[in-house]
């Protein structure tokens, strides 16, 4: 039960401090956040369309849109709604069909289609796609206007001709066949892989920068004073533990529902998914403790604790992909494993990638198991000595 008491102090005086909640809750979303948006996996490019029109021709436009693969169509109200959220990024782009666009295109009078967009490279896909639908819808209103010039029938008649000819034309069907194995990192969502990185990256990082509390409790004597009342050193290093194990838990908790909350983030399996948090938050409160028992000076620990978990986290994978370096240089591959991020990394490629359970992550969560036993005895062993002496 003391255990419980002194880590329920711990976290208190670390949830009282107001600059760690901005560092450890909200940083981390916003920092998901601009990595998702500027260098995010595959999503599908998103279209905004406001059509004007309520002719069949705009409906048909819009349906031919809507039906396009690999691109993901959202209806707008209005064109300064469209224009906003075109400008927010919101979208990659956004097309504007125009009020008169059925009596225009009926009278054989050019119809200027408005496309918006903030960058070639965000819209070059959906300008294909747009250019793609309307190729294919102008095909069939130069056969309608091609029966009214022979004078076989009406524009709307050869409109209803060349829609049923269409329709029976048999399409060239196109098989693909992916070459060589399949990269299942690059079929992640937006957001999926910069949000797995960051989690694991400030986890550890956040628990290394929690160890400067524990020297401080050393330092000005309140280890000293528990030692000192009846109260085993066993129950005191237990405390300490779960103390930083806690801060541990609730900051990777806060960013796994955080993300799927606004950004729809994938986190496979959930019991898999937790139990990835749950030992890697023994990993990364273990290494708090064991720099809580060898350093004597707090702000020296907090420094380097920002220099080894930044560090770590870069050669585990947690600021370039695993996979560069899988195809880039293999021998870096097998040394990022020493970082306990990598095999983190490899547990959710096992969940969200492959599609697993927690069955699959079996394997990386022994290693990282082994990770926090080797930290924490070294750590006990460590300030059983302090604490006594």
């Amino acid at each position: 039960m003391k255990a419980f008491t002194i880590a329920g102090i711990n976290l208190r005086r670390f949830l009282r401090d107001r600059s760690n909640v901005f560092w450890v809750f909200i940083f981390p979303i916003l920092l998901i956040l601009v990595l998702g948006s500027a260098f995010g996996g595959s999503s599908d490019p998103r279209l905004g369309v406001y059509n004007g029109g309520d002719g069949s021709l705009a409906a048909e436009l819009v349906g031919s849109l809507e039906a396009q693969t690999g691109m993901r169509v959202i209806d707008f109200t209005s064109r300064d709604d469209l224009l906003v959220t075109v400008e927010r990024g919101e979208v990659e782009a956004g097309l504007v069909v125009p009020a008169d666009y059925d009596a225009d295109l009926q009278s054989g009078i050019p119809v200027p289609v408005e496309l918006l967009r903030r960058s070639v490279d965000d819209a070059q896909g959906i300008l294909g796609n747009v250019q793609s639908a309307l190729t294919q819808q102008s095909i069939v209103l130069r056969a309608a206007r091609f029966v009214e010039s022979e004078g076989v029938g009406s524009f709307g008649d050869g409109l209803d001709m060349a829609q049923v000819v269409g329709d029976n034309v048999t399409d060239v069907a196109v098989t693909v066949t992916a070459a060589g194995e399949s990269v299942g990192f690059f079929a992640l969502g937006r957001f999926d892989a910069s949000a797995q990185q960051q989690m694991l990256l400030f986890v550890f990082l956040t628990s290394l920068a929690a160890s400067a509390s524990l020297i401080q409790t050393r330092r000005l004597g309140v280890a000293r004073r528990m030692v000192s009342t009846p109260t085993p050193v066993r129950t005191i290093l237990a405390g300490e533990g779960l103390g930083r194990f806690a801060i541990a838990l609730l900051q990777g908790l806060f960013i796994m529902v955080g993300t799927l909350l606004f950004f729809n983030v994938d986190w496979g399996d959930p019991i898999g998914a937790f139990a990835i948090l749950f030992v890697f938050a023994l990993v990364g409160s273990g290494a708090a403790m064991l720099m809580g028992a060898l350093f004597e000076n707090d702000q020296q620990a907090g420094g380097l604790g920002v220099l080894f978990g930044l560090g770590l986290a870069a050669l585990g994978g947690c600021m370039v992909p695993l996979i560069i370096y899988e195809f880039f240089a293999p021998t870096l591959f097998k040394i990022a494993h020493v970082a306990p991020h990598a095999w983190g990394l490899e547990a959710f490629d096992a969940l969200v990638i492959d599609k697993g359970t927690l069955v699959d992550t079996l394997p990386f969560l022994a290693i990282l198991l082994g990770y926090a036993a080797v930290f924490y005895l070294v750590a006990i062993w460590r300030l059983r000595k302090v604490l006594t002496r």
